[in-house]
């Protein structure tokens, strides 16, 4: 069997690699064992696992495999030089057998050896040593390998390029080969007989070509592969044909990438231990074959064998088929190992068990038959004991009665022949042989019977007896059975009787005692052999399952409606942007809740009729999900949501602002649903072949009804015009889309347009109010503001559109909600004049401004930040610190730096002026150090400068935040006016392919169904969390309400039931007839889920399980969460406790 790659493997395989790897990058790096890795690579949308082999192999592979625990210090490495890195080439060294992966444009190079005992190198771009599987010493064929040395490529085989193909080459390496055969054997013993010379020589000296690739090209010449070296080098001819022979295959190998896949191919044996096929031979069948090679190209030699050709489209999926049927083989043998071994154990204990309750009853048994043999031959029995009592009074030896009853035995003494010797005298007990009564009663009755009616009856009977007669004596009766009994020779006859019933009743007694012990300790016994099972299975592997490619809408919150609309919500900010941006389309209805915590959910309409309306019960069940997501689930408290269409939901604020991710505009009137139920299910949704389609129909397609709501629909109004009736409607009729609501601050991503109270209650004041104003921020204090629009009411319009430019955008406030004012409004805003802190109190005091000469300097719209740290930093003007000449200066400060100094300390600053007048910087320089106060100056500037450093960097990040932000609103109401062209059917053409996707998955969601029906082709199977209404159809179900149960210990207990369920023969349909059992295809299906994989799709975070289906009617009982069926301490509602 072959198990590692040759050259020409290699370098199919790395072909087909870089097709499929290039782009990706490695998501993580994980042991198998200690020589088997796997790498998993992803991009969006794609995710592939590699495996390596050391020394052996390396593909591709679709089965799922079970990682360790924690990775090793080798694997810890490769974690951290290539986590998160990208594949940029894939190659092989020369014709070695050793891939290059390089990692980002060849930073990182990882090298695959599979010659040997195999090695995997990761290096940097200067071939550096960083981390190794395994330590090479230096050798003959090889170098010394550590971390730190360089890893030599010019070593490698034919890394320079292979050398032409010529005769003399091929003369050369068949001489060495002759003259190694020739030369004597250094042990001296005889060398054996060697098979495939020529083949050998041509391994040796051809390194370019696969031993296997020269013999399929000897083959296809007709070259006999049996010739020796030598007769090759006689002749010519001979020569010439092999080089031509060589020549093709090194074309085969040059050429064999051209193709695109390159075609695989698997060499399978017939497997002797299985049955063979009723259909016949031509079946092939993965249990009746067995695996033995592989190649990427059709092997001639091996054309009229026994083997059976298996083709694959591409050499990857060839080798992750031939090695992952293996592997799994073994996996199955190793967990039926252990299953044999526990049965083999619990079989023995019943054995055990079994034979001594067995011993028990033969005992009672015998002592009763000995007490009713004794009974039978009270005479006999009273006659030995008298006889031998007598002996022994008379003061016999107890030698000599023994020969004394031997004579007697040869004399035909009835009575010393019940006796059998040797005598127990020593215990005082003789042993007796005595007839036993059971099997001689039979044959006695029948004689005396045959007698009795042959004297009394008459003619008839006599005939009738007499015919009875002959067969009787035809049928001659078995010698009755001797039972050997031991008699006390203390006791009389009827007391031994009596003696041996005590015994049998003795050994019944024992027996109810041990029948009771044995089936505890059974008991026992199985469920340690079960718990010792159990930890084996989970120490061993699991068995390999083909990875389960995950459908689109899986990445979200998903399910199903039972009207059959796809129902979607994200599981997070991102993925919320993700699904209004990509898939809210026209028609599709958007579900909220005014609650903390809840998802909004969006309805996809069908794509052919956008304008049908949502039923009522998919936007009840879509309301349920919303609100169980929410607070409410653990609270338990009964809230509703509420829906709107496609057209009311924007990412635009009032003021144009572009909204943060996960945040939303709703516009005009709210639809609330009733109070949702808070019950969810677990289930399993079925995908079918297209084939199995027309068995199964859904409520929303082909119904007739549409078409008659269609054209009911283009006699009504449209929704934007019923939207700007609604919104021309007062605000007191509609209280849920009231503007400025206060629930605003409670559910910021359901957000509705307006402005704060305090800016409604400037607008009265005002003509028209500042775009850019808003009241979620206080430039000093509320008594402040009131303060200051108090003397707006009094100065000239022109101060009161100055102080107009105080307020800000919400979104300048909080930069993470993405919200700052657009490019009309910020080019309106740089035409007004910012006013400082101490402009403010000014005005405050009713003084007149005065034009600064810098006060023109600073016209734009500061940030909020710097006009708070100006406020705090600058309580009054006379505590303002002086700054250095390089600090950023406000308003403020430049104006406080032009005032005149107070009469007392121009006169100190004049006499320090006279005093130092002839003193230069030198000689203050000078005095200073004297003085021992540079160090303190020197500290003092170093601190000044630190600061100003530190407040240029805090500038310059506002700076390029401020402008990343721009850009983000720039892109973010670009998008939006995308959307806002695609919902009026102006779209781009290069949303079309997007479109069409969705449509084409839209359309595909009736290839998705709860119960299978008999003949449908299952394709896979899918976890979905929905409303317990929208799974009343679903054939594995499970109901689901608050609790104190975490979902996993949930998820784990309900698949547990399931796969008992699927063990169940009774619940088991082989045949996949029955709807209401369990299916083998179903149940397959759903164990090759993961755990982790499942728990993911419960949005809810504690559960109380009620309820189990998968079996007969869906049922199935369930216990309670966390109780798992103990009755609860206390009673619950409506329960009393006595």
């Amino acid at each position: 069997m072959k198990q590692r790659f040759s050259s020409l493997d290699v370098k199919v395989i790395a072909h087909e690699l870089s097709k499929t790897l290039i782009p990706l990058r490695v998501t993580n790096i994980y042991d198998l064992s200690s020589r088997i890795f796997l790498l998993k690579f992803h991009k969006p949308d794609q995710r592939e696992q590699l495996i390596i082999d050391s020394g052996f192999r390396c593909h591709l592979t679709s089965y799922a495999r079970t990682t360790a625990a924690a990775p090793s210090a080798f694997v810890a490495k490769l974690r951290k030089y290539l986590k998160t890195r990208r594949i940029t080439s894939i190659s092989q060294i020369g014709t070695d057998r050793i891939i290059e992966f390089q990692f980002s444009d060849g930073l990182y190079r990882l090298y695959l050896e599979f010659y040997a005992g195999g090695n995997i190198v990761l290096t940097d771009g200067s071939l550096k040593v960083l981390a190794l599987l395994r330590n090479v010493d230096e050798g003959a064929e090889h170098e010394k390998l550590r971390v730190g040395l360089d890893y030599n490529l010019s070593l490698r085989q034919n890394y320079g390029g292979a050398p032409e193909l010529t005769k003399e080459r091929i003369r050369e390496g068949l001489q060495k080969a002759v003259d190694k055969q020739q030369e004597p054997s250094a042990t001296g013993k005889k060398q054996k007989k060697q098979k495939d010379l020529l083949r050998k020589a041509l391994a040796v000296s051809i390194t370019e070509c696969p031993p296997l690739l020269v013999d399929h090209a000897l083959h296809i010449a007709n070259y006999d592969a049996t010739l020796k070296p030598d007769q090759v080098l006689a002749d010519e001819a001979l020569l010439d044909q092999l080089l031509d022979a060589l020549k093709n295959a090194r074309r085969i190998s040059e050429g064999i990438t051209d193709t695109d896949p390159v075609k695989g191919y698997i060499l399978a044996k017939p497997n002797p231990a299985a049955k063979k096929s009723e259909d016949g031979e031509g079946v092939a069948d993965k249990s009746t074959l067995l695996y033995d090679d592989f190649h990427p190209f059709r092997p001639q030699q091996f054309e009229k064998s026994d083997y059976t050709f298996l083709e694959f489209d591409g050499f990857n999926k060839a080798v992750d088929e031939f090695f992952s049927s293996i592997e799994g083989q073994k996996l199955e043998s190793k967990l039926h190992e252990r299953e044999l071994l526990a049965q083999s154990k619990l079989d023995k204990a019943r054995k055990e068990h079994e034979k001594r309750l067995g011993g028990l009853q033969h005992e009672q048994e015998l002592n009763y038959r000995k007490a009713e043999a004794i009974l039978a031959n009270v005479h006999r029995v009273t006659e030995a004991i008298a006889a031998v009592n007598g002996l022994i009074g008379q003061g016999m030896d107890w030698g000599e009665i023994a020969r004394l009853i031997e004579r007697e035995q040869d004399q035909g003494n009835p009575v010393a022949q019940l006796i059998k010797l040797p005598l127990k005298l020593y215990e005082n007990t003789v042993t007796l042989k005595l007839d036993d009564p059971n099997s001689a009663q039979e044959p006695e009755d029948e004689g005396y019977e045959t007698s009795s009616v042959s004297e009394d009856s008459d003619d008839h009977e006599e005939e009738e007896s007499h015919t009875a007669t002959k067969k009787a004596a035809k049928v001659e009766p078995p010698a009755p059975d001797k039972l050997t009994i031991d008699v006390d020779l203390g006791l009389s006859a009827w007391a031994n009787s009596e003696e041996y019933f005590g015994q049998k009743k003795t050994a019944a007694s024992k027996e109810e005692r041990t029948l009771l012990a044995s089936e505890r300790a059974l008991k026992s016994h199985e469920k340690k052999v079960t718990e010792d099972l159990k930890k084996g299975l989970k120490q061993e592997k699991e068995i390999l399952r083909p990875v389960r490619k995950q459908q689109w809408f899986e990445k979200f919150i998903y399910f199903i409606s039972s009207d059959g609309y796809l129902v979607l919500g994200g599981k997070d900010a991102q993925q919320n942007e993700i699904i209004y941006g990509k898939y809210l389309r026209k028609g599709d209805m958007y579900v909220h809740a005014d609650l903390k915590g809840a998802v909004p959910m969006v309805i996809k309409n069908n794509p052919n009729t956008p304008n049908a309306p949502i039923p009522p019960s998919t936007l009840s069940q879509a309301g349920n999900l919303v609100v169980s997501t929410s607070e409410a689930w653990d609270s338990k408290a009964v809230m509703s949501a509420w829906w709107v269409t496609s057209d009311q939901v924007s990412k635009t604020g009032s003021t144009g602002e572009y909204l943060a991710a996960g945040l939303f505009n709703i516009k005009g009137r709210k639809e609330h649903l009733p109070p949702a139920q808070l019950i969810v299910g677990l289930g399993v949704i079925f995908e079918i072949s297209e084939d199995s389609k027309a068995r199964h129909r859904k409520h929303r397609i082909d119904n007739p009804t549409i078409v008659a709501q269609d054209e009911a629909a283009a006699a009504e109004p449209t929704q934007e015009e019923r939207t700007a009736k609604i919104d021309s409607e007062t605000d007191d009729d509609f209280p849920d889309a009231k503007i400025g609501s206060d629930s605003e601050d409670d559910f910021p991503d359901a957000k509705l347009d307006g402005d704060s109270d305090e800016s409604n209650a400037e607008s009265d004041t005002e003509e028209q109010a500042n775009p850019l104003q808003s009241t979620s921020r206080a430039v000093d204090s509320e008594s402040e503001d009131e303060d200051v629009n108090a003397s707006l009411n009094k100065k000239d319009e022109g101060v009161t559109r100055a102080l107009g430019t105080l307020g800000l955008s919400a979104g300048e406030v909080q930069e993470d909600a993405g919200s700052v004012a657009d490019s009309e409004h910020m080019s309106e805003a740089k035409a007004k004049r910012h006013l400082s802190a101490r402009e403010r109190r000014l005005l405050r005091k009713g003084q007149l401004l005065e034009t600064t000469p810098g006060s023109s300097e600073a016209l734009a719209v500061p940030d909020a930040d710097e006009d708070d740290e100006e406020s705090a930093e600058e309580p009054s003007v006379a505590d303002a610190p002086a700054r250095a000449p390089a600090t950023v200066t406000s308003q403020a400060s430049k104006a406080e730096g032009s005032r005149p100094l107070p009469r007392g300390k121009r006169g100190k600053a004049k006499k320090l002026a006279q005093k130092y007048a002839e003193q230069d910087e030198e000689d203050r320089a000078l005095a200073m150090r004297i003085l021992g106060s540079q160090s303190g100056q020197k500290a003092a500037e170093d601190q000044a400068q630190a600061k100003r450093a530190k407040e240029e960097e805090a500038l310059a990040n506002k700076q390029r935040r401020r402008e990343q932000h721009l850009r983000a609103q720039a892109t973010g109401k670009a998008a939006e006016e995308a959307r806002r062209a695609a919902l009026e059917g102006n779209a781009a053409d290069d949303d079309g392919e997007d479109d069409e996707t969705l449509k084409t998955n839209l359309l595909n969601l009736d290839a998705f169904t709860g119960r299978p029906l008999p003949g449908d082709e299952i394709l896979s199977a899918v976890p979905v969390c929905a409303p317990w209404s929208a799974l009343s159809t679903y054939k594995y179900k499970v109901k689901m309400q608050p609790g104190a149960l975490k979902r996993g210990k949930a998820v784990k207990e309900i698949l547990a039931r399931w796969n008992a369920a699927g063990k169940n023969p009774k619940a088991l349909d082989k045949h996949s007839n029955d709807v209401e059992r369990i299916w083998p295809r179903e149940i397959d299906l759903i164990q090759g889920w993961k755990e982790t994989e499942v728990v993911g799709v419960l949005p809810v975070s504690k559960v109380r399980v009620m309820m189990v289906g998968g079996m007969s009617k869906g049922g199935g009982g369930g216990g309670g969460g966390g109780a798992k069926g103990k009755k609860s301490a206390r009673g619950g509602r409506g329960s009393k406790k006595r």
